[in-house]
This record gives C-alpha cells, sequence and structure tokens, in this order.
C-alpha cells in the first residue's frame, strides 16, 4: 500500500502545528487511526474526511483525494453522465503538459460561460 497520503499528511500537519490528537478531533476519528493512516497501515478516509483535511491543511482537494486514490464525486457523476465523451477528452489530454491543460481548462470555461 502506497504511503504517500499518509506521508503528506503528517508532514502538512506538523508544518501546521497541529498535534495528531487535535487533528484526529478535527477530523472526527481516533488518533490511533489517525496515526496509522499516517505510517500508511490502513487506506486513506472517505472522500468527506478528506475533504476536511484539504480545508484544515490549506491543501487542493482534488489533490489530496487523488493522492488517497479517489476521485471527487462531482468528477465522477461527470463522467458518468456522459462517458465516453469524457473518457475521450481525458485521453486525449494525457500527453499534454500542464500548462497547456491550464489554457484548456480556462478557455473551456470561458466558453461554458457563453453557452
Amino acid at each position: 500500500m502506497s504511503n504517500e497520503f499518509g506521508k503528506l499528511l503528517r508532514r502538512e500537519r506538523e508544518m501546521n502545528k497541529i498535534g495528531l490528537r487535535e487533528m484526529a478531533k478535527m477530523v472526527g476519528v481516533s488518533p490511533a487511526y489517525l496515526s496509522r493512516v499516517e505510517r500508511g497501515e490502513v487506506p486513506p478516509f472517505s472522500e468527506e474526511r478528506i475533504r476536511t483535511i484539504a480545508g484544515i491543511l490549506h491543501l487542493d482537494v482534488d489533490e489530496l483525494l487523488a493522492l488517497g486514490g479517489k476521485v471527487s464525486s462531482d468528477l465522477e457523476g461527470i463522467i458518468l453522465d456522459r462517458p465516453k465523451e469524457m473518457a475521450g477528452l481525458i485521453r486525449a489530454l494525457k500527453g499534454v503538459k500542464k500548462e497547456d491543460i491550464i489554457w484548456l481548462t480556462e478557455t473551456a470555461k470561458m466558453y461554458a460561460e457563453q453557452v
């Protein structure tokens, strides 16, 4: 099991000077369970708890979800609504540079506002 989620969680929690017990209380889990997640002994939390953690630590929700092996439920809904088109779009962007994806995203947002 990958421990990248747990390593990032511990590093960010400590950088924000939040103790293990305090963070566990904020997330709604036991300190022992949070410690096990940080050590990579158990899988990352549910989407709801990962969203809470992202807010507490000021992290990007989608990046944190992905690191935890999850996809945001709103994205899942969008993909399931138009699976063929969305799969084609995502596959077409596979080798595209990050900067170009950002540009395409901003262009798509402007287009969607005009429609």
